[in-house]
């Protein structure tokens, strides 16, 4: 009988998670998690798929952008680890090449990033994470896509050209002409990152509204806190000013007689 290796459930993934972080999750930011663990988990168990840098960089930049207004601030580094853990991924190597894949593009403008992922032969070119990932991607059969490898694509093109991606018209017409080199599905790629940008502006106004909410019942303690201590004091002034208008006699003074 052939041995079969057990492929991990969802459900396994979250057990390793939650015994590896013990401490509460902000509810805002517990499903973000969870979205983002089920998902490198659904990628990882899939025969087509294949880590490079430019997913290390879209999960990074997933999680940091979804997690930057975290608190405390000191449980995020713990959280990312404990994520890419439970899906038997490896945090170092993710945070290492996606910030070198990213340094590697960085400020060198829209023109030669664009000329580098629509033209073969400007590609060779190219730094080396970015020429072996994307020939990597040109030389598979099985390209297994995902809104994480959009993302990582967005943040790529962010660092190398960050009016790029502020201008919609520029960035569409990118992102399709790279979708058609590589075989892309360009329509499903720009809807993931414009949920993507979207998501982020609504968790955005989640927190702010979230930190108001907070800021409202601190502002509704400090008042009841401070008509509390109105009333203490408005209690005691009678006994205070009665006081005031009855002294007691002062003790009688004592001379002492000579010897």
């Amino acid at each position: 009988m052939p041995n079969v290796t057990s492929v991990p459930t969802v459900s396994d993934s979250k057990r390793a998670f939650y015994a590896a972080y013990t401490r509460p999750i902000n509810p805002l930011y517990r499903r973000v998690v969870e979205e983002l663990l089920v998902e490198i988990h659904l990628l990882s168990v899939n025969t087509s798929f294949v880590y490079d840098p430019l997913f290390a960089l879209g999960v990074v930049t997933a999680f940091d952008s979804f997690m930057s207004s975290y608190r405390p601030i000191e449980a995020v580094g713990p959280l990312f680890t404990a994520l890419t853990q439970a899906v038997r991924q490896n945090p170092d190597q993710y945070r290492h090449d996606a910030n070198a894949i990213a340094e590697q593009v960085k400020g060198i403008g829209s023109d030669t990033i664009r000329q580098w992922l629509t033209d073969a032969e400007a590609l060779n070119g190219a730094p080396d994470l970015v020429r072996n990932g994307f020939q990597s991607i040109a030389g598979r059969s099985e390209f297994k896509y995902s809104r994480l490898f959009a993302i990582g694509l967005f943040s790529l093109l962010e660092s190398a050209a960050p009016d790029l991606v502020q201008d919609n018209d520029a960035l569409k017409a990118t992102v399709t002409a790279i979708a058609e080199r590589f075989h892309l599905p360009s329509e499903k790629l720009l809807k993931d990152l414009e949920l993507y940008r979207s998501n982020l502006e609504k968790m955005e106004q989640a927190r702010i509204t979230m930190e108001e909410a907070i800021q409202a019942d601190r502002r509704k303690r400090e008042q009841r806190e401070q008509e509390k201590l109105a009333k203490a004091a408005a209690a005691e002034a009678p006994a205070l000013e009665a006081a005031s208008e009855n002294p007691e006699p002062a003790e009688p003074e004592t001379s002492e007689t000579p010897s």
